[in-house]
């Protein structure tokens, strides 16, 4: 999904829902009309919710190989979202005070105290409990349970455990992230394979370098907050050390789905692969050489790499062809 933000933000730039509340300042009737709305939206993080379709999508098509449940993944999608709306809204509530002194989210709507405390609270838990009725109507009951699991250990063990605790919150917070693979397969299955495992694992190592990657760009931010994220406390060459380490754990769990897969994933897998590590090497080396390097570039990028994987793994799943493992099965 992440069913909930990548933990330690929501991207560089904060919300476009925020961004659009903001347009209608002073806007007279219909900036009273629409702020408030704007504002309940932007506590949901829509655009940390793209990891939900990202994730989501290929992994129910893996489920169902060569074949397209347009209807289960639709409702599969939207009970999704609603609970990576209640994970985040949460999350909200949980960080307001720090939300106020980063720049990078003191335009959330409750650090500007656009919504209430309260009702964005209420606003959480409702769709909380939306999601898991809703996929347990329409999909099963390990759906439901997973994403109310999923909600549960993002506000409680990441939020409000681990990240002010940790340097190693996004390692264990990210698993939270991870879960749209296990709740789109047990959608499809009514269970949880080892290729969902295989994905979550994807999600879970791709976590640490991306997020990592934003933190040393808003490093001061996290150290102003009281956040003790692996930048803040550790050296940059240490950072992106690890970067490269997590960086070389996600591309090898990507191709230990190659079995179940075909041709045109491995592909994918390889070059998108071959291109991420590419990427963590070169700012590990120019970290050691002193040089002056844009962090915020492999943050960005690293989306482009979880999605080439992802878009891979779905085309491969709707064609159907022979998996890799078949060949030697």
């Amino acid at each position: 999904m992440r069913i909930g933000q990548q933990p330690g933000g929501n991207g560089a730039h904060g919300s476009s829902a925020t961004a659009l509340a903001d347009r209608f300042t002073g806007a007279g009737l219909l900036s009273r009309m629409l702020r408030r709305p704007l504002a309940y939206i932007a506590l949901t993080k829509p655009r940390v919710i793209e990891l939900l379709l990202v994730a989501t999508i290929p992994t129910m098509l893996l489920a169902d190989r060569g074949t397209i449940d347009i209807r289960l993944i639709v409702v599969t999608l939207f009970g999704g979202w609603m609970g990576a709306a209640s994970a985040n809204t949460l999350n909200c509530v949980a960080d307001a005070d720090i939300d106020k002194v980063m720049k990078r989210t003191a335009k959330r709507p409750l650090a500007r105290e656009a919504v209430p405390t309260s009702h964005a609270f209420v606003f959480g838990v409702v769709l909380g409990i939306g999601s898991f009725a809703w996929l347990w109507w329409q999909a099963n009951l390990l759906s439901g349970v997973l994403v109310v699991v999923t909600i549960l250990f993002y506000v409680f063990v990441y939020t409000l455990g681990l990240k002010r605790r940790t340097s190693q919150n996004v390692v264990w917070g990210g698993a939270a992230g991870c879960m749209p693979a296990l709740v789109g397969w047990s959608a499809v299955t009514g269970s949880i394979g080892w290729p969902a495992i295989a994905l979550f694992g994807v999600i879970f190592f791709w976590t640490p370098p991306h997020t990592w990657a934003l933190a040393m760009r808003y490093k001061e931010d996290y150290r102003a907050a009281g956040v003790p994220m692996l930048p803040v406390v550790a050296t940059e060459q240490a950072v992106t050390k690890q970067i490269v380490v997590y960086t070389w754990l996600t591309v090898l769990t990507t191709l230990a789905l190659v079995p179940a897969t075909g041709v045109i994933y491995t592909a994918v897998a390889l070059v998108a692969g071959a291109w991420f590590l590419l990427m963590a090497h070169q700012l590990y080396s120019g970290v050691r050489r002193g040089e002056s390097v844009k962090p915020l570039r492999l943050f960005l990028q690293s989306n482009n790499y979880l999605a080439a994987v992802f878009c891979g793994l779905a085309v491969d799943s709707v064609l159907g062809w022979d998996t890799i493992g078949s060949f030697f099965g």
